[in-house]
Order: structure tokens, then sequence, then C-alpha cells
């Protein structure tokens, strides 16, 4: 897999999920929105670890540095 993601979305990411997470654990959220959200969180965190996002694929989209 070719790198895709830049810094800055990878942090961005990151940032969201552990915002899904502390509302989930506040009890903002709850029920079937919550686990949609968690399991979102979980895609982005997944996603800025490998920095490949399958979805910038078909789309064209690259948001790491170029070499």
């Amino acid at each position: 897999m070719k790198k895709n993601m830049g810094t800055l979305d990878k942090a961005i990411r990151i940032l969201i999920a552990i915002g899904i997470a502390g509302l989930y654990y506040a009890n903002v959220i709850s029920g079937t929105v919550s686990i949609i959200l968690l399991v979102l969180a979980a895609v982005f965190v997944i996603t800025s670890f490998i920095s490949f996002c399958p979805l910038y694929l078909p789309l064209g989209i690259s948001t790491a540095e170029k070499k």
C-alpha cells in the first residue's frame, strides 16, 4: 500500500476519534448512533496508524507530502 495520508490528516482523524470516545464515555451519545460513531472512530485510528485511506484511492486524493 502506498501511503496517501499526511501528518495533518492523521492528527485530525485521531482528534475526532478521541472526541467521539469522550462523548461516548460521558454518556452524551448512546444507542445505535454511539455504536456507529465508535466504529467510525476505530476506522479513523486504524487508517491513521497505517497512513492509508482506502476511500482516497478511487477518489484520487492524497494528503501525503510529495517526495
